[in-house]
């Protein structure tokens, strides 16, 4: 009865533990001391005109990247998942964003490719849409601007069953 009582205890600390460590968890107002404290390490850490970036990526093989955003004053002032297939549209700037702007964003890709149709890498992400494996291509010219973007399933997450 003790030993499963501990293991209760145990398996409800790292709940908690993983709950806390989640960034779309943390408040807006935090701190950055205590959000670095809550969330770790960042994975890359950007400035903004008004602020910094703490991105927490999952790359190479996970589906999430939280921007979590400071203001001058160090406090979180927004805090996304930006690989949600709902803002690409909205957020990807063909012709404008350059590969700094993806990396602010997205975090280092998982797979960096070259096709012959194209003059230039395509840089690629994991996602999910309706828990389905996905992947983001953003192609970039040699100029360092990104050319277009598209989506495509993710063929080898797939449990194929024969």
């Amino acid at each position: 009865m003790i030993g499963l009582r501990a293991l209760s205890l145990a398996l409800t600390g790292v709940l908690l533990a993983g709950c806390i460590s989640e960034p779309t968890r943390l408040p807006l107002g935090t701190m950055r001391a205590d959000a670095l404290q809550r969330l770790g390490t960042p994975t890359a850490v950007y400035p903004l005109a008004d602020g910094e970036r703490l991105q927490y990526s999952r790359a190479p093989m996970g589906t999430e990247v939280n921007n979590v955003d400071l203001d001058a004053g160090g406090r979180v002032v927004s805090i996304r998942q930006e690989l949600d297939p709902s803002l690409f549209d909205r957020t990807i700037r063909p012709g404008v964003w350059r590969e700094a702007d993806v990396l602010r964003t997205y975090g280092r890709p998982f797979e960096i490719t070259r096709v012959s149709s194209f003059d230039g890498v395509i840089w690629t992400w994991r996602f999910k849409a309706l828990n389905e494996p996905r992947l983001l291509h953003i192609y970039i010219d040699p100029t360092g601007l990104v050319a277009r973007y598209h989506t495509a399933d993710d063929l080898m997450r797939d449990d194929f069953r024969w």
